[in-house]
């Protein structure tokens, strides 16, 4: 039996701009500069583009084949797509990361589209100038002092701004596919690289704002992010230390929003002949056309003319330090400060509704089509889900450790997870051979024979040698670089947890974690039963064709 549908795409440009506009966020912006100063600049662009093409595309490929695929039949959640594809019990659960992955980011994720919200409206009252104290400003909004601190409702406070951003979120995504999430994206991406020009062009023609500071200059500053090595050091030395490897490879799943199950969503509104080799492509370039040419451009540079390289470097890995606290006082520095903070945030918080809503639309499809219920309760039941997710990480807000530690988990282990998974089922279940004939169905670009095995060996061998180093270095805590001494320094998200002295926000965290993963597995092990009473009423032929792996 075949599930029916009214959501979908006005086209297939449609589906372009919601997977760049799930893409295009806060991590183009903020997070992007933060790991290039943190790793060099060049060093970690070379790795960047490496990890880009090894695992970006071909994992991007794949969501969007297997989405189609599934979108074919009638399923557009993941864990219904990989049910009705790869027909294994294990499937569906596999695919449940799908909707644990995006629920868990947005409940922190809509707190840090509150500070874009917050800061953009404080910037058009005027309250943003040279002599603010970002810093103090930045710990207040967000409650960093004190537990329960962020819970006001003053212009300078989060809860207004927290509240609001929750409700538009949810009225967009209430209004469906392509009157919610298309309509949002149509008019948010125009705008948002709009304003981005704005300041990209101002910061490129800075010149030499300090004569005192000559090697302070705009040219400096792009040369910082571009030159694969730095004076007196090989670009072998940044690029043999497997940190390096570890955040580049972040970085592409964060830019391109693989590992999320949102690309599976989205791609399977598609009609069955719609293009997805090109439509990728599109998607993904747009995406690193905003965070390389813009995003590091815009960045990098100004921090650099104004800080110097010993400031850039101490901004090095720190997004929300770079992004909230640093870059405001870059801009209020600049003539004209007032109206580009009001862009820059403006973007900002256009990118982080962009994203947002792309991490809703999952849910609503497994519930929508896995215990039946309608939008409306769908919407309903989503909404006081990750509500109370977002409560308490809006009431834990000292050193925004709540924050911190949800991210940590869900961002760096579950998102490999999912990705990794994805690819071996591309390659190794479905076969090359079937999956790549499905990629090639109605595409308008010619995908060469040598991404096969691109596909079915080296992405994944990837993927787990830089999942191996993420536990070697960050969970067991064996801190090393090739070439240079071992060194045992255990990671404080796992002491937090089992440590001499553990941290209560870090152990409630995770505990928040494994109860919605108990509910995920509980939500798909219901939709399966729905699905299969289904399928034994009205048998439907197995898409796969075991001849072809």
């Amino acid at each position: 039996m075949t599930l029916r549908t009214p959501e979908a795409w006005t086209g297939r440009f449609g589906a372009i701009l919601a997977v760049a506009g799930s893409a295009v966020g806060l991590g183009n912006f903020i997070r992007f500069p933060a790991q290039a100063a943190q790793y060099g600049g060049g060093a970690f662009m070379l790795a960047y583009f490496a990890s880009f093409l090894i695992i970006g595309i071909p994992l991007v490929w794949a969501e969007w084949t297997l989405g189609r695929m599934g979108g074919k039949h009638g399923y557009h959640s993941a864990a219904g797509v990989l049910h009705s594809v790869v027909h294994r019990p294990w499937a569906k659960y596999l695919g449940g990361l799908g909707f644990l992955i995006v629920t868990l980011i947005f409940v922190y994720y809509i707190s840090i589209e509150a500070w874009c919200l917050g800061y953009t409206v404080n910037a058009l009252l005027g309250r943003f100038d040279g002599s603010t104290d970002y810093g103090a400003f930045f710990g207040t909004f967000v409650g960093a002092g004190a537990n329960g601190s962020a819970i006001a409702f003053g212009l300078g406070d989060l809860g207004l701004f927290l509240l609001a951003t929750f409700a538009l979120n949810f009225y967009f995504i209430h209004r469906g596919i392509s009157r919610g999430i298309e309509t949002v994206c149509r008019y948010a991406l125009p705008a948002l690289l709009a304003l981005a020009l704005v300041i990209l062009a101002r910061v490129l023609t800075l010149g030499t704002p300090d004569p005192t500071k000559p090697d302070q200059n705009v040219i400096n500053g792009l040369g910082f992010l571009w030159n694969p090595s730095k004076p007196g050091l090989s670009v072998f030395d940044d690029l043999a230390n497997p940190q390096l490897w570890l955040a580049a490879a972040s970085q592409v799943f964060f830019s391109l929003s693989i590992g999320m199950g949102v690309i599976i969503t989205y791609a399977s509104y598609l009609k069955p002949r719609d293009d997805v080799a090109l439509s990728g492509l599109t998607a993904a370039a747009a995406n690193e056309a905003c965070e390389v040419g813009i995003g590091g451009t815009l960045t990098v540079p100004a921090a650099y003319v104004f800080l110097g390289a010993s400031g850039v470097a101490a901004l090095a890995g720190q997004t929300i330090g770079l992004g909230f606290i640093a870059l405001p006082q870059v801009l209020a520095n600049m003539p004209g400060g007032q109206a580009l903070a009001v862009c820059y945030f403006g973007l900002l918080f256009l990118a982080a509704l962009t994203s947002s809503l792309s991490m809703l639309q999952p849910g609503i499809a497994l519930l929508e089509e896995g215990p039946g219920f309608d939008r409306g309760r769908s919407v309903g039941l989503l909404a006081l889900l990750t509500a109370l997710g977002a409560a308490f990480v809006w009431y834990f807000s000292a050193d925004l450790k709540a924050l911190d530690t949800i991210d940590f988990w869900v961002a760096n282990v579950l998102i490999f997870i999912q990705a990794t998974a994805v690819i071996i089922v591309f390659g190794w279940v479905i076969g090359i051979k079937q999956g790549l004939a499905e990629t090639r169905r109605g595409a308008k670009m010619h995908v060469p024979d040598f991404v096969g095995p691109v596909m079915k060996y080296l992405c994944p061998a990837y993927l787990l040698a830089i999942f191996g180093l993420f536990v070697v270095n960050k969970i067991v805590g064996w801190n090393f670089r090739f070439g240079a001494d071992a060194a045992f320094s255990p990671s404080g998200y796992v002491t937090d947890l089992v440590g001499p002295e553990p941290s209560a926000v870090a152990r409630a965290s995770f505990a928040l974690i494994v109860a919605f993963l108990i509910f995920t597995l509980l939500l798909v092990r219901h939709s399966a039963r729905r699905w299969q009473a289904r399928a034994n009423l009205t048998p439907a032929p197995s898409p796969l064709n075991p001849s072809s792996r």
